[in-house]
């Protein structure tokens, strides 16, 4: 079995954890890879491996921060089945839900075979631009395990953006942007923009307007198997798309962004013991029985 430890880089936590775990895992005659940014920050550790190669090579990924680091990971995994423990650092981290002191515990089970796996939905998001003649390419397609993002580039003028469902015209909408986020993301950016959280095995998609200047734009929830339309209709205004806060491009006038179920999943490890309202409880500080 090979394990591949990705780490948000520079963390203090780390000289003292990365090395703990690896020579914890090699006395279970377990090989252990390291991706580059992790190695980089640790002194004579030993070479460090590319996150997009890291990710084909093991059976097992442990991710060593927040939620930011997990979804850079999620990105490197693609489309590959792989299993993630994701382990806090530190900060809120709604993804990274197991705790440093649980760790090895959460790794016992692991290689007992006794763990839970949630498959998490992404969205494909796929960038539509006109070429002349009323016809479009694809200029742009990403997965997103969080949302898809369109937003103002700076302190600017309200956006406007038609949006579509299956085809037919919801709204237009005036507002500082658009998210569009899965259930997983549904306690990401669009929870600050005013969203519902939604528990993660609900089938369904996410459309909360960012500071709408329209009261009656409420959040949406609609089937997880919808396509979602949204055009493009500011022609001064710069906007952005991104995507899981962390890729994206600058968007023209006349631009569509189509969002459809991805066939790319991501496996996480779920924490020992822990169910998704108790991490909710603890993460947002709900009253207890």
């Amino acid at each position: 079995m090979t394990v591949g430890i990705i780490s948000k880089p520079k963390k203090t936590e780390l000289a003292e954890v990365v090395p703990a775990l690896k020579q914890w895992l090699e006395q279970r005659g377990i090989t252990v890879l390291l991706d580059r940014e992790t190695a980089m920050s640790l002194e004579g550790v030993q070479p460090g491996v590319p996150r997009t190669e890291l990710a084909g090579r093991v059976d097992l990924l442990v991710v060593l921060g927040g939620d930011g680091t997990l979804l850079a990971a999620a990105r490197a995994v693609g489309d590959r089945p792989l299993p993630i423990l994701a382990v806090n650092l530190g900060g809120l981290g709604f993804l990274t839900a197991v705790t440093l002191p649980e760790l090895y515990a959460a790794l016992e089970q692991v290689l007992g075979g006794h763990h839970e796996v949630d498959c998490r939905r992404r969205l494909m998001v796929e960038v539509k631009r006109e070429i002349g003649l009323g016809e479009a390419e694809v200029v742009a397609t990403y997965h997103a395990l969080n949302d898809a993002v369109l937003n103002k580039a700076s302190i600017a003028r309200i956006l406007d953006f038609d949006a579509y469902l299956d085809g037919e015209f919801v709204s237009s909408y005036k507002a500082d942007g658009l998210i569009i986020a899965t259930p997983t993301g549904s306690t990401a950016y669009s929870l600050a923009a005013g969203g519902p959280i939604v528990a993660p095995a609900v089938d369904a998609v996410l459309v909360t307007p960012i500071a709408s200047h329209t009261l009656t734009n409420r959040p949406l929830v609609v089937p997880g198997n919808s396509t979602i339309e949204v055009v493009v209709k500011s022609q001064e205004e710069t906007v952005f798309l991104t995507v899981d806060g962390q890729v994206g491009l600058a968007l023209h006038h006349g631009d569509r962004v189509v969002c459809r179920p991805s066939p790319r999943t991501v496996r996480l490890i779920r924490p020992p013991g822990k169910s998704y309202f108790e991490m909710l409880r603890s993460k947002l500080k709900w009253g207890q029985r």
